[in-house]
């Protein structure tokens, strides 16, 4: 049964965004219509006819990435959870994710959330102006072999492990010499793949520090509480329910790696058995399956699969 096992829900970052994403959810519950209409009011985006409709365009880029992800993700959390009594030991989330898991721990308002992070997508892109910049994921090569070599190649020209994936994917960002270098480098040390990233931004590293700037100072005028129930820091792969501390590990975030290996093997110390991914597609359900074993995974995109998922929950 689900009630004897440890439970933590995960919320994806970008990249998983598809047009028609969330659009059976959106009407299931009139709470969500309103947010959209205060997302309107507040920045003049119609955030649900970008998720229905796209353009591609407008949808892969990242101020809209952001809140159509966390739209997607919170919607699916909220619409599970009034079906089921549930209550998840812990809750994390991947990058823009950690925002989805702080609504779902009530230290934010879904609306509040909704335009942070669009901010927050803003403040990334436009926090590196005139640097060629580039993204890669670095596919068969240990975390602390790919930290090295950034290390090494950055002693040329700036590049840092952005996201700690799994314990054989992670994304490097830094300047396009820098992360062509360390591409290199790594093919060299026996890496399998190396997949550069269409991004708008070298996120995660030091060449958008003014984001976090800009993301503290935009952040003063959005109320967090304490939360109701552990988070886990990207920052510190640890968890957090202290409201300053929290938002202290966001601004901390946005130029610092995403600790993703680490926070899911302290939720493996702590023996959780069930992972509940809320958002589009499978993103995060396929990361924690390479960093600990015995566990159960699912994943809510569609409202179709909530049913289903609480079926087989009920049937452990």
């Amino acid at each position: 049964m689900y009630k004897n096992k440890k439970i933590a829900f995960v919320f994806p970052g970008q990249g998983a965004q598809y047009i028609g994403m969330g659009i059976d959810l959106i009407d299931k519950n009139p709470e969500f219509i309103e947010v959209f209409y205060s997302f309107l009011s507040k920045t003049g985006h119609d955030l649900r006819s970008i998720m229905k409709e796209g353009p591609e365009e407008k949808l892969t880029t990242t101020s809209f990435t952001q809140p159509a992800t966390l739209a997607h993700s919170v919607m699916a959390f909220k619409l599970f959870t009034k079906k089921i009594e549930i209550k998840p030991d812990f809750v994390a989330g991947h990058s823009l994710g950690e925002f989805s898991a702080l609504v779902a721990s009530e230290a934010l308002e879904f609306a509040d959330a909704l335009y942070l992070v669009h901010k927050r997508g803003e403040f990334m892109l436009k926090a590196n102006s005139d640097t060629p910049f580039a993204m890669a994921a670095i596919l068969g090569l240990d975390p602390e072999t790919i930290k090295n070599i950034c290390e090494e190649a950055s002693k040329k020209h700036l590049v840092v492990a952005a996201n700690y994936n799994s314990p054989v994917q992670t994304v490097i960002s830094g300047t396009k010499e820098g992360v062509e270098l360390a591409g290199v480098m790594s093919k060299e040390s026996g890496a399998k793949k190396i997949v550069f990233l269409p991004v708008g931004g070298p996120f995660h590293s030091p060449l958008i520090k003014n984001a976090s700037v800009w993301l503290s100072e935009e952040m003063e005028n959005i109320k967090f509480q304490n939360a109701k129930m552990p988070v886990i820091s990207n920052l510190s792969a640890l968890p957090e329910i202290n409201a300053e501390r929290i938002k202290s590990n966001l601004i901390g975030q946005v130029t610092a790696p995403v600790q993703w290996v680490n926070s899911i093997k302290y939720l493996g110390k702590q023996n959780v058995d069930i992972y509940i991914e809320f958002g589009p597609q499978i993103i995060v359900s396929r990361f924690i399956t390479k960093i600990v074993e015995n566990i159960r995974t699912y994943n809510i995109d569609k409202y179709e699969d909530i049913d289903k998922v609480i079926s087989e929950l009920e049937n452990i």
